[in-house]
């Protein structure tokens, strides 16, 4: 089955760029990924993404999930589920391109998350 690949263009940019700043991560109160290494992606007109290093996140939190999906200018999407300490479990939270396309090739090792589902705060 082929899927199709588009690559981003004035009709459908991205752009990934350092965050520059503090990046914070938490569910349920508890502190999930803190980084000074994040970069935002920004894609046509979609809220700010910020992709975290995987390294800054506390992965005995994570726990990966079955979940696939497809995105024709990033690439195979993976998905993590974060279980707090108290047994608290936040499915399919995080996700992340682990082979993301050239376009966006800086992504690599980086997981993002759903910024309804978590406290996502960027100092400065």
């Amino acid at each position: 089955m082929s899927r199709a690949v588009k690559i981003p263009d004035a009709t459908h940019p991205i752009t990934v760029r350092p965050t520059g700043s503090r990046v914070t991560v938490r569910v349920g109160g508890v502190t999930v990924a803190e980084s000074d290494s994040a970069l935002s992606l920004a894609e046509a007109s979609y809220p700010v993404v910020q992709y975290i290093p995987i390294a800054d996140v506390d992965r005995s939190l994570l726990r990966r999930t079955g979940t696939q999906s497809y995105c024709p200018y990033k690439g195979d999407a993976s998905y993590f589920s974060v279980q707090t300490p108290d047994g608290r479990t936040e499915t399919d939270l995080i996700w992340s391109y682990e082979q993301p396309y050239p376009a966006v090739a800086e992504i690599a090792g980086h997981v993002a998350f759903y910024p309804d589902r978590a406290e996502i705060t960027v100092a400065g």
